[in-house]
């Protein structure tokens, strides 16, 4: 099936013949659907706090990080070209002569509603000024409806270049004293959750090759003024995801696709590829959140309260963990204190112990119990149901019959199987992408994270390149089957905390104003 020089291409990817080859398996035999047990909920699976608790892990995060590294890890290497595919197909529409009529502004998500609200962007500034330095009125192109022009110079490399640019370094948000980029407003996020006792702000970006000077650059001429508004010290790292962890391309009859001049075609491997990057960084705690998450200044209190209580419960929890992987280290302990220990497994990290598990012998238990609790640990926000779309928190069971709390895309469900979805209907919270992470065993070593990742939990999609069919296969998802045996915790955060960007117009919801 492969050729020397097809084995010489993917040694320069930093890929092995093997891991192509279990790529191609993958696409013969696709990957198997999740078993659901049922839906996390405030019942069982999701913790729920009530006032005084979450006052009080919030009051206790700033003793809980004392002598603790904190990090910020924020994927941002996606480009924000989906953000404006009504503008593209509006434009369209103009060059092919189908309308010159901008449609009614009475749909939130329409290209009316944009035009209409165009001054309300944070990007309208620069948008006039360029227009300007081109000899035109922003506001004389309105005004004679010559919404081409404006759009162009909204997305082609000649004007503001948004079409190709991350969502990072977009305008996202407007004040008096200078409107700030989503990357920006990170900054300032970690400052208030992440500054540890000697002020050292740490963050960590995933960029694509083609934009890591344009955020160094656009991050050069701005860290002075948050270095001096929040007395910080800024330490921000930059990484790519790996051409190793690309994924190979077959044909519909899962032949590998190869271009014009009989090379493979690879393709990145999706967000799962990140457990590289997230792997080979070091921190007590590390907070992941989407780029496009954020809110302006003046609704920022409850995404600062919760990312500390979140902080907080994992730093409670890690605790007790590590005082038990400790006791059971050196043979402290004897059966009254393991059903101790099994007791807190079930109540607070709701990980069930099988019969099985109970009627082995002593030591037997003890080295099923060190396994279960000595795992990277991660606490995870979730958000109510109101119809956003996205993945969900689940009770799922492996082929062991061991349950465990996971974070599960639709494309892992089986929607056919009627008794799989009535348990997504039961539903009560998704996931918004709000975690923070453990990554040192209770000796302080660090965890290899790729020994955590559940490779039967990748994807296959149906694409096209050059007019022909291909598959494509995307990775174990970061905060699905990469951080699968993980000890995973589900905590219920309010809505305020969710605020994505996905298309251009959510920058005018409240809480991007």
């Amino acid at each position: 099936m492969f050729t020397q020089k097809d084995i010489a291409q993917m040694e320069a990817k930093g890929m092995t013949l093997k891991q192509v080859e279990d790529q191609i398996k993958n696409y013969k035999s696709g990957f198997p659907y999740i078993r659901l047990k049922s839906a996390a909920t405030p019942k069982y699976g999701i913790k729920c706090f009530g006032p005084e608790e979450v006052k009080g892990l919030i009051e206790d995060y700033q003793e809980s990080i004392e002598e603790k590294t904190i990090l910020k890890f924020v994927p941002a290497s996606g480009a924000a070209s989906r953000m404006f595919k009504h503008l593209f197909e509006y434009r369209e529409d103009l060059l092919a002569g189908k309308t010159t009529v901008l449609p009614a502004n009475n749909d939130f998500n329409s290209i009316g509603y944009f035009f209409e609200h165009l001054h309300e962007f944070a990007f309208y500034p620069d948008l006039a000024n360029k227009l300007q330095s081109d000899g035109l009125s922003i506001a004389n192109e309105l005004e004679q409806k010559n919404y081409l022009v404006i759009l162009n110079a909204i997305l082609d490399t000649n004007g503001l270049d948004y079409a190709t640019l991350p969502k990072g370094l977009l305008k996202f948000h407007a004040y008096l004293d200078g409107n700030r980029l989503a990357i920006e407003e990170h900054l300032i996020e970690g400052a208030i959750y992440g500054k540890d006792e000697n002020n050292n702000v740490n963050l960590h970006f995933t960029v694509s090759p083609e934009h890591q000077a344009k955020f160094e650059n656009e991050i050069s001429k701005i860290i002075a003024k948050y270095s001096e508004l929040f007395k910080a010290n800024y330490h921000i790292q930059f990484s790519q995801q790996k051409p190793s962890t690309d994924t190979i391309s077959v044909d519909l009859k899962n032949e590998p696709f190869r271009e014009d001049d009989g090379t493979l075609v690879f393709r990145p491997g999706g967000h799962g590829a990140l457990i590289e990057n997230l792997n080979e960084l070091e921190a007590d705690l590390i907070f992941i959140k989407n780029i496009d998450n954020i809110v302006p200044d003046k609704h920022r209190k409850a995404t600062y309260d919760y990312k500390k209580l979140i902080g907080s419960y994992l730093i409670e929890i890690q605790f007790s963990i590590f005082d038990y992987l400790e006791s059971l280290e050196i043979g402290d302990f004897d059966e009254d204190f393991l059903k101790e220990i099994f007791d807190f497994m079930e109540s607070e990290l709701f990980i069930r112990v099988p019969k099985y598990v109970r009627s082995k012998e002593l030591m037997e238990q003890v080295d099923w119990t060190y396994q279960m609790l000595n795992r990277p640990i991660r606490v995870c926000g979730m958000v109510k149901n109101e119809g956003e779309p996205g993945g969900g928190p689940f009770l799922v069971v492996d082929e062991n019959g061991i349950e465990s709390l996971q974070i599960v895309e639709s494309s892992q469900i089986d929607f056919s199987n009627a008794a799989q979805s009535e348990i997504v209907k039961n539903a009560t919270h998704f996931n918004p992408v709000d975690l923070v992470c453990g990554i040192y065993d209770f000796k302080g070593a660090k965890f290899d994270l790729r020994d955590f990742v559940d490779p039967k939990t990748g994807f296959i999609s149906v694409k096209s390149k050059n007019g022909k069919e291909l598959k494509a296969q995307e990775l174990p998802g970061l905060w699905n089957g990469a951080m699968a045996d993980w000890i995973s915790l589900f905590v219920e955060v309010p809505i305020e905390t969710f605020n994505p960007v996905k298309i251009i117009n959510d920058l005018l919801r409240p809480m991007h104003q």
